[in-house]
């Protein structure tokens, strides 16, 4: 069990980011154990088609798979250097790279034989555990051969999770990202109506607050970390399957953690089934209508039907000037769900009094 030590300071620094460097490195997992999560099976098959079709005639020279797999270890566990801290609420993916290719050799030694112990780092990435003898009589030359290979595994890495990053993640970032943002809205709200304890409650099993402590269950790591005025960032992840603090309990507290909504991810966009509501109301409306059955805020309905959060707006401004939607506000956002009439028009038995 990993613990996070949280006074009131730390608690009033908690905040949220978003990490498109972390999901790369996180998908992996996936990537390498299918049968992690089936929710990601269709991406899955996606990526494993397009990496097979790296190097053929006209293709890109293909990725070093067995290298790029061998960062998640046996474990499941990854390297820290691999996701740094976001120092903004979303930082580009090529700004988290910058900060890996910056990561001294020493500690990639460290983070590699972490993730890895108790068993020996793979054969891609041997060369790191190479060392300069350990004494004040090391010479700087000693040191600097001693690091050459890491810093050229190091720089390989990079090169390859930002090849990958193009291939994998890139194209549903946007989708991705909306989703993030829906789950940060969600949880900000529970944060602000109920406190830590309503904040941690419905986020995994797996957690527990107890004055003033997180706990982080069925961690592979035994070690309390005080956050000291350091705060908590909250990182959600669409491929985090369980809660996922830093390995090292040198690291400031982070925790990412399985973001709501994930299954509806790679699900096709709702079409509407029915001519004479598309007739009447146009495709997009009708859609749209089929998709309220229940209270969704605008960022979602967005993230769901693949478009812009302005052009949601419009839509639903038609609706509700017609009575096809309802809306109410919960905390900071406001949620849009089908009226009665609404109902009736898309062929649904209205549920009663809401």
């Amino acid at each position: 069990m990993i613990s996070y030590v949280l006074g009131v300071d730390d608690l009033a620094d908690t905040r949220f980011a978003v990490s498109p460097l972390q999901e790369t490195v996180l998908s992996l997992r996936v990537l390498r154990d299918p049968g992690l999560s089936a929710l990601h099976l269709p991406w899955r098959r996606s990526v494993l088609a397009s990496l097979g079709s790296l190097g053929e005639a006209g293709e890109p020279a293909a990725l070093d798979t067995a290298l790029l797999l061998s960062l998640v270890s046996a474990r499941r566990t990854i390297p820290d250097f691999l996701t740094p801290r976001p120092t903004s609420f979303a930082p580009a993916f090529e700004e988290e790279l910058e900060c890996v290719r910056r990561t001294s050799p020493e500690l990639v030694r460290r983070d590699l034989l972490a993730a890895h112990a108790p068993d020996p780092l793979p054969e891609p990435l041997r060369a790191a555990t190479a060392t300069a003898t350990a004494t004040a009589t090391a010479t700087a030359t000693a040191i600097a051969d001693a690091d050459a290979p890491v810093i050229r595994l190091r720089d390989s890495v990079c090169e390859l999770l930002r090849r990958y990053w193009e291939i994998a993640i890139k194209p549903m970032w946007p989708q991705m990202r909306l989703l993030l943002e829906a789950d940060m809205t969600h949880r900000a709200r529970q944060l602000a109506v109920g406190g830590a304890r309503l904040l941690f409650s419905d986020m995994h099993p797996n957690l527990r607050w107890q004055s003033g402590v997180l706990h982080i269950d069925k961690m592979i790591g035994r070690h309390s970390v005080a956050a000291s005025g350091r705060g908590l960032l909250l990182v959600p992840s669409v491929f985090a399957h369980k809660p996922a603090p830093p390995v090292s309990p040198e690291e400031p507290p982070l925790l990412a953690y399985p973001s709501r909504g994930v299954a509806t991810l790679w699900a096709p966009a709702p079409i509407a089934d029915a001519p004479a509501l598309v007739a009447l109301l146009g495709a997009p409306r009708a859609g749209l209508l089929h998709l309220l059955e229940e209270p969704l805020p605008t960022v979602e309905i967005a993230r769901r039907l693949r478009v812009t959060p302005s052009a949601v707006s419009q839509h639903l401004r038609v609706l509700y000037d017609t009575g096809l939607v309802t809306r109410a506000r919960s905390g900071r956002q406001v949620l849009y769900r089908r009226s009665p009439l609404g109902d009736r028009l898309a062929g649904e038995r209205s549920p009663g009094p809401r």
